[in-house]
């Protein structure tokens, strides 16, 4: 394995462990777990991830508050835009919960 080759595999982890971190987080403090998640429907979790998974500078925001797409009211949209590594966590978790979701819906 080349240096390059481990730098992307060392950040690899990092980014599923922050990702990780960021869903617990959601879990356990937010009280976003599987029973509150079984009640989102079209697509709203891909929805706001897609959100935070957008730059800034390309979001298309209704009225400042929340991006025209956002899937919630407005006061649920805690952007971090100075902090970019924070905002694509946050879209990770959300895809994590989207899969878990639908993992959950099969059963």
């Amino acid at each position: 394995m080349t240096a390059h080759q481990r730098t992307v595999t060392d950040n690899f982890e990092t980014g599923m462990s922050l990702i990780a971190a960021e869903r617990r987080r959601q879990v356990e403090v937010e009280g976003y777990g599987a029973d509150h998640d079984r009640d989102e429907v079209s697509e709203s979790l891909v929805r706001a991830a897609v959100c935070y998974a957008t730059p800034a500078y390309r979001r298309v925001m209704l009225g400042r508050r929340a991006p025209i797409d956002w899937p919630w009211e407005a006061d649920y949209w805690k952007p971090t835009p100075d902090d970019r590594v924070r905002e694509l966590v946050k879209a990770g978790a959300l895809i994590a919960a989207e899969i878990d979701r639908l993992g959950a819906a099969s059963r």
